[in-house]
C-alpha cells in the first residue's frame, strides 16, 4: 500500500481523507486488462462511473472540479493501474472545456453521460504540424446557416476511435495565431478515423479527419474565437493532475523495489542491505516527497484560488514526471533482467511514465512557463 501519511498535509479538507480513504478500494476492485485495448477502456470508463468516481471530473452547477480531488483520484488510479488512471484522466480533459465554459444546455446534455462512464469524452487539439505551438492550429471551421462545417485533421488524439464526443478546437478567422480559435463539441458519428496509433504504453490513439463534417451551431464551446482560451484553461485545470499520476507510478515503483529488494538474497543477506542500495531507496523516497509537496501545493492553490498557480503547476508536472521517470528507472535498475521483462511491474511502469513527460506541456515547455513568470514577477 502507497504512503498516506501526506493526507495530514494542511492543503487537504475532511472531504479529500475521506475520498482517500475509498480511493484504494475501488481501485483494487476494477476489471482487469484483457487483450482488447478499447474493450477495456470502455469497460473501465463504465465501472469508474459506477463507482461515482467520475462525477469528480466535472463541473457540479457552477462549481469547477476540485483539483485537489482529482490529483488524490489520479495518484491511487495511476499507483493501480496506467490505463485505469488514463480513463479517469480523458474523462476529465475531454469534457473540461465544458465544465468550465458550456452552456447550461451543453453540460445537460453531455456532463451527466461523462460522469456516469456513459459517454466517453476526447480532446482533439494536437495536428500533425501543431503540437505545443496550439496558435497554429490549421483545422478550420466555416459557418453555413446553421451548421459550421470543419475540415482539418487531428492526430495523437487520445480515445481516438471509441469516443462518443471530440472536443475540437479548429481555426474560425476572428483573427491572426491564437485569436482566431474556436471550441466545438464534435460527435463521434462526424468525424473518420483515418488511422489507430500504437504507442509503448497501449491506449486508444488515432489519427482523425474532419472530412467537411457538418455540425450544428450551437456546438461552439465558449465564444466563437475563443477557444485558444477554452483550451489553455482546460488544460491548466487538469495539468496538476498529470503531476499526480506520475507521483502514483513513482510510490508504485518504490514500493516494488522495496519488495523485491527486500526478498532478493545477496549471499547472507537481501540486497536491501547494501548500503549502495539504500542509497537509491533514499534518493528514490526524497524524490517522491518532494513531488507530492508540488502537486498538492499547486492543487490547493488552484482550489482555493486568489493566486495564479500557473507557476505551481508547472513546476509540479515538470518535477513529478522528471522524477517519476527517474524513481521508475531506479527500480528498474534494482530489479535486473526482471526490470527489463513483460509482466513484471517495474517494466509496465517503465512503459507508462514516459508519455507524461510530453504531453499537455512538455517538460520543455513547463521550464519555458516557469522561467518567463520569474522573469516577469522580477521586472514588475
Amino acid at each position: 500500500m502507497a504512503d498516506s501519511t501526506f493526507l495530514s498535509w494542511p492543503f487537504f479538507e475532511a472531504k479529500h481523507r475521506e475520498l482517500a480513504d475509498r480511493l484504494h478500494g475501488v481501485a483494487a476492485e476494477l476489471p482487469a486488462h484483457g487483450k482488447n485495448i478499447d474493450d477495456d477502456c470502455r469497460s473501465l470508463v463504465q465501472a469508474l462511473g459506477g463507482a461515482g468516481l467520475l462525477k469528480l471530473c466535472v463541473a457540479d452547477g457552477d462549481r469547477r472540479p476540485d483539483v485537489r480531488s482529482l490529483a488524490l483520484a489520479r495518484e491511487t488510479l495511476a499507483y493501480h493501474s496506467g490505463l485505469a488512471d488514463f480513463a479517469f484522466a480523458m474523462q476529465g480533459l475531454g469534457s473540461g472545456a465544458i465544465s468550465l465554459f458550456g452552456t447550461i444546455e451543453q453540460k445537460r446534455e453531455w456532463l451527466p453521460a461523462v460522469a456516469s462512464g456513459q459517454a466517453i469524452a476526447a480532446f482533439a487539439m494536437t495536428e500533425p504540424e501543431c503540437g505545443s505551438d496550439a496558435a497554429n492550429i490549421a483545422t478550420s471551421a466555416m459557418r453555413e446557416g446553421n451548421e459550421w462545417v470543419l475540415v482539418g485533421e487531428k492526430t495523437y488524439i487520445s480515445n481516438g476511435g471509441i469516443a462518443d464526443f471530440y472536443l475540437t478546437f479548429a481555426r474560425t478567422g476572428e483573427g491572426e495565431g491564437s485569436r482566431g480559435l474556436t471550441a466545438f463539441i464534435v460527435p463521434a458519428d462526424a468525424v473518420t478515423i483515418e488511422e489507430r496509433i500504437d504507442v509503448i504504453a497501449p491506449h486508444p490513439l488515432a489519427r482523425i479527419k474532419f472530412d467537411k463534417a457538418r455540425i450544428p451551431a450551437d456546438s461552439v464551446v465558449g465564444e466563437p474565437g475563443d477557444g485558444f482560451r477554452v483550451g489553455m484553461e482546460t488544460l491548466n485545470l487538469f495539468r496538476v493532475t498529470v503531476a499526480a499520476a506520475a507521483l502514483g507510478f513513482a510510490r508504485r515503483a518504490l514500493d516494488e523495489a522495496l519488495g523485491f529488494a527486500s526478498s532478493r538474497r545477496l549471499g547472507s543477506k537481501t540486497l536491501a542491505d547494501n548500503a549502495v542500495t539504500q542509497a537509491k531507496m533514499a534518493d528514490m523516497a526524497t524524490a517522491i516527497d518532494a513531488s507530492a509537496l508540488l502537486v498538492y501545493r499547486a492543487a490547493w492553490q488552484q482550489d482555493v484560488g486568489g493566486t495564479d498557480n500557473r507557476r505551481a503547476a508547472a513546476m509540479a508536472k515538470l518535477h513529478a514526471t522528471e522524477a517519476a521517470q527517474q524513481v521508475i528507472d531506479a527500480a528498474v535498475q534494482m530489479h535486473g533482467g526482471a526490470g527489463v521483462t513483460r509482466g513484471v511491474k517495474v517494466e509496465e511502469l517503465y512503459r507508462d511514465v514516459r508519455a507524461l513527460r510530453i504531453y499537455e506541456g512538455a517538460s520543455e515547455v513547463q521550464r519555458q512557463i516557469i522561467a518567463r513568470d520569474l522573469l516577469k514577477e522580477f521586472r514588475a
